[in-house]
Parts: structure tokens; C-alpha cells; sequence
């Protein structure tokens, strides 16, 4: 079994993750960072952003807390062909050699696409969504995935390629509308759900292209579009070779849907999800590429599934008992890690976040989206 984490906001960005990276501009995504700053400022921010925020030390440490395998979240623009971005294959090259080094095995997860697959922050512009609709930017996806493939497939550290982070369909398409708006409104004028017939075909498309070069002992993965229901009958009906399909479940998530800010809410969603994952497996074996620790009920205050203090303003003063976060984390943490035993693996996320939840108490709580701050603060025990 898989005991693994995400290395987000390394080579792809979410503002809230590392908020001083995006100081005194108005972008609130990785697409218009470089649109808002001189061209000698961003190269700097970025820069000094990749080399610091992950380094040999982080790959040692990951090592040393029972981890096996890393997922790098990496954008389209990874190999420095689309300006005005710049790329990451150097950095993503020094992750293998530290990934060797401690016995570490590489998810490499394709976590942007031009126009993009969601909307989110994380998937490079907000509230845009349009990836689908252009063939040449599907095309252009494809081929950063044939090259991580022809760079990376003889490596001893990798372990698969994913072919696609997140990509939104129906019912998460509409919760992207609600929460982010797009800079550029004329931008989104082709907005459109992505449906599980592309996602199907795509996904096939992409798996013929990368096993032209990827041995069959290098895992090929795909998400399951926010609807593990979708998917048993895709596997019944179709042949691969070292697949493996992956889920994300957030505590949010169960908020969002319960309504509930409660223990009981949270066992109840989460073993929901753990039965509906155990059907699928029955046909292909399924990792949970994302889950973790945050949760409104231990930060004190209703964050609305999430929605953090870089979208919205929380004012309220919130009086917290470390005790009893104590006791909800360590609660919520073998809970979900109880559900993972059930399934091939999991991936934490993330390793590491860049905010201060002492000074900004609009963050109390956030830090338990870190891996690295929930084991030293004994929320979580690997």
C-alpha cells in the first residue's frame, strides 16, 4: 500500500498556499502572476520561490516520516515552451535525483492545461474552464505527457505518470461557477462542463500515447472526474495495463453536502465514500490522490467547504481549544486513514503550506493542511 504526499504548490501555484508570492498584485492564479509583474520581478519570485520552498532536506524529511511516494503536481508549461511562463524541468529533474537518493518513488500529476480543466486555482486560471472545447490544447496536453514520459520512463524513481488532475464535470463544474469569477469574463465565454464521454475518450487517447514509451511497470493514472460511481463499467469495458484510478475526498466536501459541522458527519460521509470506493476496486485499483486534515469544526468557524481567507474575509473572532483540535485531528486522521486501508494508497495533501497561523488569525486552523506541521503537532501519526 501506497503511503504517500503531495507536493503542491511547488512548480504549480495556489495563491493561498504561499500568499506573499502574489504581494501588491491583483492575480489571484498562476496565469496572471506573470501578466501583473514586470518580467524581471516575476522571474525573481519564481525563482527564489522554487528554489527555497522545496529542497534535498524535504525529500530526506518526507523520507524519514514512513512516506514511500510523492505526487509533484506539475503545469503545462513544465518544459518552458509557453511564455510568458516559465518552466520547471530542472527542478523536476533534481526531484528524481533526490527521490533516488532516499528511496523515494514520483507520482508526476499533469495539474494544468491551457484553458483549463476546472476553473480552480489549481488548475492554473480561475473560473475559466475551456480546455476541453480546443482539440489542439487537448493535442497539446498529450504531448507535455509523452515528454515527461520520454524523460522520466527508464527512471528507477518513477512510479506513474496521471494523466489528469481534477478535471471538473457536471456537479463540480457549478460549484466552480459559484466560487471563483473570472478576471477576464470574455474568457469565459466558452465555459462548459467537461463530460465523462470526452473524459472516457481522452483518457484512452492519452494511455495509447504514453505506453508507446512508458514501460508497463511505470503506473498510468486517471481521475475520476469528482464521480467514483462512473467508473466500474469503463473498466469492465476497456483493457490497460497497470492502471490506476484515482479519487480525491476532502473533509469539506462531506460539509458541503451534510451541511453538518460534526464528528458524526464526518464518519458518516467518510465511510460512504470508503464503501463506494470498495466497488470500484473490484475492477481497478483505486488510490485517494488527495484528502486531508482541514476541517471547519477544528478551525472554530463555517469556511464554506473551504473557501480561504484569500477569497474571503473572516472577521469573526474564534476562541479555540488546542485540546479539543487535538482530539478532533487525531479523530478525523484515523478515521480517513481507516477508509484508505481498504483501497491501494493514499497521497496527503499537502507536505507543506507557507502561512503564519499564529500572527494572521484568519488562518487558525489551515496548517492542517500540511503534512510536515500535522505530524509535529501530533495530529497525524504515519
Amino acid at each position: 500500500m501506497i503511503k504517500g504526499v503531495n507536493l503542491g504548490e511547488w512548480l504549480v501555484l495556489e495563491k493561498w498556499m504561499a500568499p506573499q508570492l502574489f504581494d501588491g498584485v491583483e492575480a489571484e492564479d498562476e496565469y496572471y502572476l506573470p501578466r501583473d509583474l514586470s518580467e524581471t520581478e516575476y522571474r525573481t519570485r519564481i525563482n527564489m520561490h522554487r528554489a527555497n520552498f522545496i529542497t534535498e532536506a524535504d525529500f530526506l524529511n518526507i523520507a524519514s516520516l514512513g512516506i514511500d511516494t510523492i505526487r509533484i503536481p506539475v503545469p503545462y508549461f513544465i518544459f518552458g515552451d509557453v511564455p510568458p511562463f516559465i518552466g520547471a524541468i530542472d527542478y523536476l529533474d533534481k526531484a528524481f535525483s533526490w527521490a533516488e537518493a532516499y528511496n523515494l518513488k514520483i507520482l508526476i500529476a499533469l495539474h494544468t492545461v491551457p484553458g483549463s480543466q476546472n476553473g480552480f486555482d489549481n488548475g492554473g486560471i480561475s473560473g475559466v474552464q475551456n480546455w476541453a472545447q480546443h482539440s489542439d490544447q487537448v493535442d497539446f496536453a498529450i504531448s507535455v505527457l509523452r515528454r515527461l514520459a520520454e524523460r522520466y520512463g527508464q527512471r528507477v524513481g518513477l512510479y506513474g505518470i496521471e494523466v489528469l488532475n481534477e478535471p471538473s464535470t457536471a456537479e463540480m463544474f457549478q460549484t466552480m461557477l459559484d466560487r471563483y469569477k473570472p478576471r477576464d469574463p470574455e474568457m469565459a465565454l466558452e465555459n462548459a462542463p467537461i463530460t465523462f464521454k470526452f473524459l472516457y475518450e481522452f483518457y484512452k487517447q492519452a494511455y495509447i500515447k504514453l505506453r508507446e514509451v512508458l514501460p508497463l511497470d511505470k503506473v498510468v493514472m486517471f481521475h475520476d472526474g469528482f464521480d467514483i460511481s462512473k467508473w466500474a463499467d469503463f473498466f469492465k469495458k476497456n483493457e490497460f495495463e497497470n492502471v490506476v484510478l484515482d479519487t480525491h475526498q476532502y473533509l469539506m466536501i462531506a460539509e458541503m453536502k451534510t451541511g453538518e459541522l460534526t464528528l458524526d458527519s464526518y464518519h458518516q460521509y467518510m465511510n460512504e465514500i470508503g464503501d463506494a470506493i470498495a466497488k470500484v476496486r473490484e475492477f481497478v485499483p483505486v488510490v485517494v490522490g488527495e484528502w486531508t486534515l482541514f476541517n471547519s469544526l477544528a478551525t472554530g468557524s463555517d469556511t464554506k467547504g473551504g473557501v480561504s481567507p484569500v477569497q474571503q474575509v473572516f472577521d469573526q473572532e474564534v476562541e479555540i481549544d488546542q485540546n479539543n483540535a487535538l482530539s478532533i485531528y487525531q479523530d478525523l486522521w484515523n478515521l480517513q486513514i481507516e477508509q484508505w486501508q481498504r483501497v491501494d494508497g493514499y497521497f496527503f495533501w499537502s507536505y507543506k503550506i507557507n502561512i503564519d497561523t499564529i500572527n494572521d488569525k484568519e488562518w487558525f486552523g489551515w496548517d492542517s493542511w500540511s503534512l510536515e506541521r500535522s505530524v509535529n503537532k501530533k495530529w497525524a501519526k504515519i
